[in-house]
């Protein structure tokens, strides 16, 4: 495996890990700041506007640009401005530290999604696994970390875990092997994507979809669970175990789909997440922990399958087309958080769960109509949709 694919992948531990920074903490701001369940739906949604729909601008830049400035000074924003988020004195301060933040975590993805694809050949969907593995564990791993310090020492001295990261991040960009500067040429952004217009819009729509489901637990459960009695560590080590089974299944997602096919994948992965995802928020215990990372596994497994297929049937533009698939479609399953927090005020937090558990269903069903392919051939423009 190439070594830049290495180095960001590792970088994307460690830029992915403070991004999920302000989910853990939730169960202390709602107090802090006064925050209503769809207030903090809504700040889920502003932190989805930094870090996922401006995705498509740098995806853009990064196609014509210098991605390697992208690739170094998105990482260290992101950690910097994010660890923040326990010291704003109120709503409007932490939506504008959610947003900053966000916008550092934008210009890394795309570019680096796309610089991964270029480098992994014909072993991309195992390259991009990797890649995406490496951010689904920093952010599955960091409630272990921010909810018992925060709970501790107290949000306020979260700032003090910015040294740790911007440690860590210089010592890994400046490895960054020169071939990560590489970058595509092609022009035309979104618009010479418009061959491609129908299986990209079926499959922007199933990430949406998973992307709607994935939040509203991971924002939802510790909140859940601290109302039902159990500690904010506690409840952020049940999320971290959801969200690890998440990165487990993303890195065995790629070579199956490499293997196997991603329209075969997507449709098993979503089917099988659903008993899972309905049967969660009616237990408890340890019986809990293991339903929602099984959830977890089946549901996120096509987390780097979704990118590596948009790449194969679109093989032009990478970081507009990672863009695409990954910041433009989190973000648009990210404006779901805000009515579902809302939902959740008014029938519980258990109910809306269970209703958002049957959405993976649709998904499926749009995925029979995605191109039949092999993972080591693209598409065509005229391609028939089956």
């Amino acid at each position: 495996m190439p070594r830049a694919v290495l180095v960001l992948a590792a970088t994307h531990f460690v830029a992915d890990g403070y991004s999920n920074i302000y989910a853990p903490l939730l169960p202390l701001l709602i107090p802090k700041l006064g925050l209503s369940l769809a207030m903090a739906g809504m700040l889920t949604t502003v932190l989805q506007l930094g870090s996922s729909f401006s995705q498509l601008g740098f995806g853009h830049l990064a196609d014509r640009w210098r991605p390697r400035v992208l690739l170094i000074a998105g990482p260290f924003v992101s950690v910097v401005v994010l660890s923040f988020v326990g010291v704003a004195p109120n709503p409007v301060a932490l939506g504008a530290v959610l947003l900053v933040g966000g916008l550092g975590g934008a210009a890394f993805h795309p570019t680096a999604a796309a610089v991964v694809h270029h480098l992994g050949g014909r072993h991309s969907g195992l390259a991009m696994a990797l890649h995406i593995t490496g951010g689904s564990l920093g952010f599955s791993l960091a409630p272990l970390l921010f909810a018992p310090f925060a709970q501790r020492a107290g949000p306020e001295w979260i700032p003090v875990l910015a040294v740790p990261g911007v440690v860590v991040l210089a010592l890994l960009l400046r490895n960054l092997p020169p071939t990560a500067a590489a970058r595509s040429r092609q022009a035309g952004g979104l618009l010479a994507l418009r061959p491609w217009a129908v299986p990209l819009g079926l499959l922007w729509s199933i990430v949406v979809l998973r992307t709607m489901v994935s939040l509203s637990f991971a924002t939802f459960v510790p909140v859940m669970l601290v109302r039902r009695g159990v500690s904010v560590g506690a409840a952020g080590a049940a999320v971290s175990a959801y969200l690890f089974a998440s990165a487990a299944g993303g890195l065995t997602g790629g070579p199956l789909a490499d293997r196997f096919g991603h329209r075969r994948l997507i449709m098993l992965s979503m089917i099988c997440a659903v008993p899972f995802l309905v049967a969660a928020p009616m237990l408890s215990g340890w019986a809990f922990v293991a339903t929602l990372t099984a959830a977890g596994f089946c549901l996120q497994s096509t987390l780097p399958v979704n990118v590596t297929f948009a790449h194969l049937i679109a093989p032009i533009n990478a970081g507009t087309v990672s863009s695409l698939m990954m910041g433009f479609a989190w973000g648009s399953g990210g404006l779901a958080v805000p009515a579902v927090g809302l939902l959740a005020d008014r029938v519980g937090v258990e109910a809306t769960l269970r209703v958002m558990a049957f959405a993976p269903l649709l998904a499926a069903a749009l995925a029979w109509s995605l191109p039949r392919m092999h993972a080591t051939r693209a598409v065509p423009a005229e391609m028939n949709i089956m």
